[in-house]
């Protein structure tokens, strides 16, 4: 009785170690970023360049992204066009022109403290964390949310912190930022965001209901504030509360 259970606990053994076996196979294959898939984002790359985009180190952050591992796997083949793609939850991973033109305004230098409002896919996340920010990032839809959380790290990317809740408020505690970046269109701009910018620091969020105008806020003084538009951009809406 006694070998037929240990045989029964052996058998159970190898197939968990089989199960873990395949997973970790399946997990690698999902991860794979080929020379052709570095070779699409070189092409990508250029497209950016030829759209006005010259901050060096943004470009690299793009060439370096393997922007693929963020997307459905149906979308796979078109993962380094310059177009938008739904992630679910009624959102999409962001046009890479507008990934780069955001960041380029946000001027953003290594060891910055950056809120993003809207994580997503992460993708974003990911392009300010190759610039070296010290990123805090809010994200109003759970499933997402738990999606991202697990999955930046598998790809090296660590946030200072990713927080389920409502990016109308901000992240008070957390405050003052260096820089805020909004990934969805607002209707206004939240006062609270406002007040956690740090003096000097960049706000870049995208205002309107229908088609939104980019807009860039630098911080003045304690009540002064400076106003920049960059035309027109479409973007899913920035909701309030959670989901």
């Amino acid at each position: 009785m006694r070998q037929k259970k240990e045989k029964e606990n052996g058998k159970n053994r190898l197939n968990f170690m089989m199960i873990r076996l395949f997973l970790v196979f399946i997990n690698t294959q999902f991860l794979k970023d080929t020379f052709k898939h570095q070779g699409l984002r070189k092409q990508l790359v250029s497209i950016l360049k030829n759209k006005g985009i010259n901050d060096k180190f943004v470009l690299d952050a793009i060439q370096n992204i393997p922007r693929h591992l963020f997307m459905d796997s149906s979308f796979l083949d078109h993962a380094y066009q310059d177009k938008a793609f739904p992630i679910g939850a009624d959102q999409t991973i962001s046009q890479p022109y507008t990934v780069a033109f955001q960041t380029e305004l946000l001027k953003v230098n290594k060891g910055n403290k950056i809120l993003e409002i809207g994580t997503g896919s992460g993708y974003q996340s990911a392009v300010l964390c190759e610039l070296g920010a010290r990123v805090y990032s809010i994200e109003r839809q759970l499933e997402l949310f738990k999606k991202t959380k697990l999955f930046l790290p598998k790809l090296g990317y660590r946030p200072k912190q990713l927080i389920f809740g409502d990016g109308y408020k901000g992240l008070t505690e957390q405050a003052p930022f260096d820089g805020i970046i909004v990934t969805a269109g607002a209707p206004f701009v939240p006062k609270p965001l406002l007040s956690q910018l740090r003096l000097g620091g960049r706000l870049v969020i995208p205002v309107g209901d229908k088609v939104q105008v980019m807009t860039l806020i630098i911080r003045k003084g304690v009540k002064q504030f400076e106003k920049h538009e960059f035309g027109d951009f479409r973007f899913v809406p920035l909701l309030e509360d959670k989901n």
